[in-house]
């Protein structure tokens, strides 16, 4: 369900006009995330924006990060992108989407979603909608269960560019890339969603790791603990020898950089996708780490 809400004069914690986005809907914020997610299954082309955009648009996301939502949307309007404030219609939470306005190119470079009740806290990256299966599921549901979050969500599957070019993960010319530097600039946290397929070498049900960094915060080893206390099997990046820690990952090379904690999660399709118990006990271990993330205001 969406329902447009344009011009209306105030909202619950009484903005005046200048200060919020002009376009506001009502819409369930879960669907949204998931449908936007899952349409990268159709592999259409993908071309990376230029520097000059790539660059228009990461000042206008800083803007939305400041609280200076004018200059955020004009901004990003110069650059064919719009500012919209969404109401979740199941929790009656505020959020901020930046999202192109178009069905062109720009559309699968992404998309941003900001809590708009809360300072933000932590971030959620999903560079692989579709391809890493439940991911773009699994991050929806964490930005709405714990408060301060943001996601950042890729609008591509990872192999439909040329070579690795829609594979934000491993490239720096993307908008996912430009607005995680806009958050990590701002010593604000990420979690970062992969999925692996089970393989015999690979007998977990999560590998976390910390990126290029070599060791790990206290909230990292408290999330390993959590999972492990509540039955999944957890290999360690910092302390064991994993498959697929990450070490490559250039948002977790920018984030080494800037001394922001970020965190790697490749998790089995059981720990990730549906209804399963290992599903939901990989939910509650994850959600309790943002909790965390909220409450301290990390970094």
């Amino acid at each position: 369900m969406t329902l447009s809400l344009l011009g209306c004069a105030s909202t619950a914690s009484g903005d005046t006009e200048a200060e919020r986005p002009h376009a506001r809907e009502l819409v369930n914020l879960d669907d949204r995330i998931v449908a936007y997610g899952k349409q990268a299954g159709a592999r259409a082309p993908y071309m990376p924006p230029g520097d000059a955009r790539r660059e228009a648009l990461a000042r206008g996301v800083g803007h939305l990060l400041d609280g200076e939502l004018e200059e955020a949307e004009k901004g990003l309007a110069a650059v064919g992108f719009r500012l919209t404030r969404l109401t979740d219609s199941a929790s009656g939470r505020r959020y901020d989407e930046v999202a192109a306005l178009g069905t062109g190119a720009e559309a699968r470079w992404g998309r941003l979603y900001v809590n708009a009740d809360a300072a933000v806290r932590w971030s959620v990256q999903v560079p692989h909608p579709v391809a890493d299966r439940g991911t773009e599921a699994l991050g929806a549901e964490l930005l709405e269960n714990a408060p301060g979050g943001s996601l950042v969500l890729a609008g591509a599957h990872r192999t439909s560019g040329r070579g690795d070019a829609a594979d934000v993960a491993h490239r720096t010319d993307s908008v996912f890339h430009a607005i995680v530097m806009e958050l990590q600039k701002r010593g604000i946290p990420g979690l970062q969603l992969h999925g692996f397929a089970e393989a015999s070498d690979r007998p977990y049900d999560a590998i976390l790791s910390t990126g290029a960094a070599r060791t790990a915060p206290e909230e990292v080893a408290t999330l390993a603990a959590r999972m492990e206390a509540r039955g999944l099997r957890v290999c360690r990046g910092w302390s064991d020898r994993c498959p697929l820690e990450g070490a490559m990952n250039v948002q977790g090379k920018a984030a080494e950089r800037h001394r922001t904690a970020f965190i790697h999660a490749e998790l089995a399709p059981a720990a990730r996708d549906g209804d399963t118990t290992k599903a939901a006990r990989t939910r509650t271990a994850l959600s309790g780490l943002l909790e965390a993330w909220s409450a301290t205001g990390r970094p």
